[in-house]
Order: C-alpha cells, then structure tokens, then sequence
C-alpha cells in the first residue's frame, strides 16, 4: 500500500489516496486542537496512540456487528481505511451531561441522563458544528431517511457495545461523537473513535481522560489517553 496524493488535512489527522482506488490511509498526526481551532500544539507520542486506540476500538465494533471502514494498522501513526463518501453530519450520544448540552440547557455537569440523549450537529467548522435535526437534513439533502436511520440505529448500538467495554475497564462513556459514509448501498461508520472525540472518566474518581484535560490546561493529556488504553488492553507501542 503506497501514499499517491494528498487529499485532505484536518485538526488531527491528514488524510491520503492510495494506490488502490478503494483505499486510503489515515496519518494520525501529534496535533491536538480545542475550539474550532482556536487552540492548537503538538503533543508526543499522541498521533500513534490515537491510530492503535482507534484500531482497537474499530475492531471491537466490527466483531458486535457495527460495519465500519477500518481495514488495518499500516504503521505506528498511519492506517488503511475504506474510502467513503463522508456525510456532513456528526451524531453525538450523550450518557452524561458534559460540554455544550450543559452550556445550552444550563443542566449540572455529571448528570446521568436516562435514557441517552441522541443529537445531530452539521459538520462545519466556521459555523462551530451547529445542532441540526431530521427536518435540516431532509431540507438540505445532507442524507436520505434511510441513511439517517441507519446512523441513529449504528450510534446506539456503538454506544451499547462501548460503554459495556469501557465499564469493564473502570471508566465511564460520557459522551461520543460519530461521523458515517456511503460506500456503494451501505453507510459505514468512517473518521475515528478516540479520546479525542468523546469524554472519558474514572468511573471511581470521575477524573477525566479525554480531550478535556487539553480543552481545560490540566496538562498530562497523552498519559491520559494512555492509560486508557492501558486499561482497555490496547498495545500502544
């Protein structure tokens, strides 16, 4: 598998083809961004934790069923992926109140929210990931019903099998952030899965172990991220 084209740079990760049309690779990069990117710095060590964290969190998905485009591990920060036709859309689950739905309902922190809450956000930097609903995305044609459906059905079966997992590993699934494709008939789950897209806490201490401690200079972000791993069984390397 060899790099052809660079086709897209994000916040976190760059994006290439590759010599097979069907495929691309992901290089998780050591840049770590809060607030649209407002906030940026490069953390060691960060890109190739994210890129094994996400492995093993995709792989777990595929095994409970969850059709995604993760292919396989192509070196320590870079991974073969399935190329997708992104849909602008993020589908967030929250579990527990935490970040933006605190601030827009005025709700306590650390409120158990019973059952979840599902929620759509277009994704758009600029525009700061407005909260959309079905109504926008029919209107505008972001997605068809059926593909809607399939990722609300998709999140809370991701959210069923993970917070299951973390759980186990003494860790609370706050809340999470999704992003899905077309690929041919079907909508698979694409981007990632990793303390940069959802909030982590010690399920004992409530001690957080995602992007939060970047968002909130608590420093020792990367140790974070490792220790979750730790915890999960993830080989970092």
């Amino acid at each position: 598998m060899k790099r052809v084209d660079h086709l897209f740079t994000g916040k976190a990760k760059t994006v290439y083809t590759t010599d097979d049309p069907d495929k691309l690779i992901l290089h998780f990069r050591n840049d770590t961004s809060a607030f649209d990117g407002e906030k940026i710095e490069k953390l060691d060590r960060k890109g190739m934790t994210n890129n094994k964290f996400n492995a093993f969190i995709m792989q777990k998905l595929e095994a409970a069923g969850v059709d995604t485009h993760f292919e396989r591990v192509l070196s320590d920060e870079e991974s073969v992926v399935k190329n997708l036709d992104m849909l602008p859309i993020e589908c967030v689950v929250r579990n527990v109140a935490a970040g933006s739905i605190c601030k827009r309902l005025g709700v306590e922190e650390g409120l158990d929210l019973d059952p979840p809450v599902f929620e759509f956000f277009l994704k758009n930097d600029p525009l700061h990931d407005p909260m959309i609903n079905d109504y926008h995305i029919r209107a505008f044609g972001w997605a068809t019903d059926a593909e809607m459906q399939a990722m609300q059905e998709a999140t809370f079966k991701v959210n069923e099998v993970l917070k299951a997992l973390f759980l186990d590993a003494g860790i609370i699934l706050v809340d999470f952030k999704l992003e899905f494709g077309r690929y041919g008939d079907a909508i698979l789950l694409g981007d990632e899965f990793t303390p940069d897209g959802c909030r982590l806490w010690d399920a004992n201490t409530r001690e957080k172990l995602d992007k939060d401690r970047f968002r909130r200079d608590m420093g020792g972000v990367v140790e974070a991220y490792e220790e979750v791993a730790h915890r999960l069984g993830v080989e970092i390397g």
